[in-house]
């Protein structure tokens, strides 16, 4: 070994941005998670953020085609994926193609010059070799032939018997993640046994992984290339126990705690459908906790089955996108009008139609708010972080089963497909939901001891729930307007307007059972308020920081209940000579709060299916406080 790669510099960061793209077909998610694993065992904080095409067969070797995963990881605590990669993975052409322009200079890229053919590179739409012509001039380029030398390594091992050269190909995600396991002093042994556990029904293709895995690792540590290497330490985090989870995930875990806490079966009718299905997919599995899963034909199926399962005495739940959302209308008016409890689901992506699948987008707020025929007013409730999807499910059946009332439970493309460190909880840090159903007539009339379906608690306003079957308590439902408290079919024009401005006020009543606007303004001199809602929270949290750091006074506010807003709301927003609503929309928080509190909020918003970068908003924050 020569004397340049034993005096090796070890060089010490508080945080790194990492990329791996490459084709659909490349395994970059894979591998971005493999080594988001491999953070996280180590002990580090992290945000990540998956980006992929919707088609199933992406056009391979093309700019649209390519598919790729951002982590960011660090000592101490952070709120966001990153706004730029520290290093890029590029494997083939197009992936250079897609992301170089994310790449500041003086950057680490690591390309496969294996891939850089001249049909690969006019596939990407290159004239010339980028890597030849000065286009890559700017960073630090290491040319690393991942694929003949991923070959040569699976081969070696196994003599050539075990796997053919295509499948030693598709290893080369495996020693793209073994160099940087190594230049970044990742742990390797969980990823071994996660390789022999995932073919373990093919053995010869769970060695070629595991080879090409340990060669990236032998390659790093033997070439004269990388000069320099580098460590991040574990971030400081509150003591307990962790795990790296997902938005889709922490939902998932958060709607089977919600049966336990509530004592009641949960019951998912579902349609499959982008970035939701994870959920249905997850759910299927816990079958042991008196979880039911049912993959209807289509979306009105699937929320037909969960009003059903409701109205039996199940926690009714329903999973979709926004298109799924609109099919879906008519049933949730049915749950405002029957008063049963059901979770809308909407993982949020980019519209309108089909849209943007697999992307990101705050879409539908407005569609949740109002995308029902007649006064049908629904609570709505949004995580601000991946594993604040727990939370979020849990307080979504809090208010269902509370209050009898359909309620919407906004995450997005972002949330769901992000992960980060998530504290598990203990038993007695969660709520307890137990339901009483009804079991007694609740009514002396003429013919004596009645049940009224509609006769409401004094308090919540919410109507009794009782299961079909018990004795004396026979009721029916449906779509008719029901009388007040008898539940009896009703015409009666005074009567409709009581029922309507009821419902209404129930759902207006929860403002005093959630908890008041909290507001982050270190200094308390600040004039401008940003306030958020769903995933846009990181990226504003962080673009604070940076203007604090420079001295500026900046507060910062984040809904998790949109609908009705907190009590306190009005009086925080009155506080601030300025309010600025970032948003990953036209402007729909924007507007109504605009509508509901008369207040002039600034509205900054961007649809490009990313979130939001915290240098973007520092910049908007700045412009806003120098007005």
């Amino acid at each position: 070994m020569s004397e340049q790669v034993r005096e090796r510099e070890t060089r010490r960061l508080d945080r790194v941005v990492v990329r791996f793209a490459g084709d659909s077909g490349d395994g970059m998610q894979l591998t971005g998670e493999q080594f988001t694993s491999e953070t996280a065992t180590f002990g580090n904080d992290l945000s990540t953020l998956p980006d992929f095409p919707a088609e199933i067969r992406a056009p391979a070797g093309t700019p649209a085609g390519v598919s790729g995963f951002q982590l960011h990881f660090s000592d101490h605590d952070i709120l966001t994926p990153g706004d730029a990669p520290d290093v890029l993975v590029a494997m083939n052409p197009a992936a250079l193609k897609a992301n170089l322009k994310d790449l500041p200079p003086g950057a680490n890229l690591i390309v496969n010059t294996d891939a850089f053919t001249s049909g690969n590179l006019k596939k990407a739409g290159y004239a010339t070799d980028p890597l030849t012509d000065g286009t890559v001039d700017p960073y630090v380029v290491h040319r690393v032939p991942l694929t003949s030398m991923t070959v040569n390594a699976v081969h070696a091992t196994d003599g050539g018997g075990g796997v053919n050269k295509k499948e030693a190909e598709r290893a080369k995600n495996m020693f793209a993640l073994g160099l940087m396991s190594w230049l970044y002093h990742r742990p390797t042994e969980g990823t071994v046994a996660f390789l022999e556990k995932k073919f373990a029904k093919r053995p010869e293709i769970a060695a070629a992984n595991v080879a090409a895995f340990r060669a990236g690792f032998n390659y790093g540590e033997t070439t004269e290339s990388f000069t320099v290497t580098y460590e991040v330490a574990p971030a400081r985090m509150k003591s307990g126990t962790y795990r790296r989870i997902s938005g889709n995930l922490a939902l998932s875990y958060g709607l089977v705690a919600a049966g336990e806490l509530t004592g009641l079966p949960v019951f998912l009718g579902s349609y499959p459908i982008t970035p939701a299905s994870d959920i249905l997919h997850e759910l299927s599995k816990h079958k042991r906790f008196g979880v039911r899963t049912f993959q209807a034909e289509d979306e009105i199926a699937g929320i037909g089955a969960a009003l059903g399962a409701s109205f039996g005495g199940s926690l009714g739940i329903t999973t979709t996108s926004g298109p799924g959302v609109a099919l879906k209308s008519e049933t949730i008016g049915l749950a405002v009008s029957l008063e049963l409890p059901l979770v809308i689901v909407d993982i949020q992506r980019g519209g309108p139609s089909t849209g943007l699948p697999t992307k990101t987008e705050q879409a539908d707020l407005l569609q949740a708010m109002f995308g029902r025929n007649g006064e049908a007013p629904v609570p709505i409730v949004a995580p601000r972080s991946p594993g604040d999807c727990f939370d979020a499910a849990v307080e979504a059946a809090r208010l269902a089963t509370k209050y009898r009332t359909p309620v919407f439970l906004l995450s997005d493309g972002y949330l769901a497909n992000g992960s980060e460190p998530w504290l598990l909880p203990t038993r007695d840090e969660l709520p307890d939901l137990r339901v009483e159903f009804a079991t007694e007539p609740n009514h002396t009339g003429a013919k004596g001891p009645e049940f009224w379906p509609y006769l409401r608690d004094p308090e919540t306003l919410a109507r009794p729930w009782a299961i079909p079957g018990t004795a004396g308590l026979e009721h029916r439902i449906g779509g008719i307007e029901k009388s007040d408290g008898q539940g009896t079919i009703s015409y009666d024009p005074a009567n409709h307007d009581r029922m309507v401005r009821l419902r209404a006020a129930k759902v207006a009543g929860i403002a005093n059972d959630i908890p008041p606007l909290e507001v982050d303004d270190p200094s308390g001199r600040a004039r401008v308020l940003v306030l958020g809602w769903g995933s846009t929270f990181g990226p504003i949290a962080a673009g604070c920081r940076r203007v604090r750091a420079k001295g500026l006074h900046v507060a910062q506010a984040h809904l998790r209940h949109l609908n009705p807003f907190p009590a306190n709301t009005g009086e925080v927003l009155r506080s601030y000579d300025k309010v600025l609503i970032p948003e990953m929309n036209l402007g729909q928080l924007r507007t109504l709060i605009r509508a509901e509190y008369l207040v002039d909020a600034i509205g900054y918003n961007q649809v490009r299916g990313l979130p939001f970068k915290a240098a973007e908003l520092a910049g908007v924050l700045e412009d806003v406080i120098n007005q």
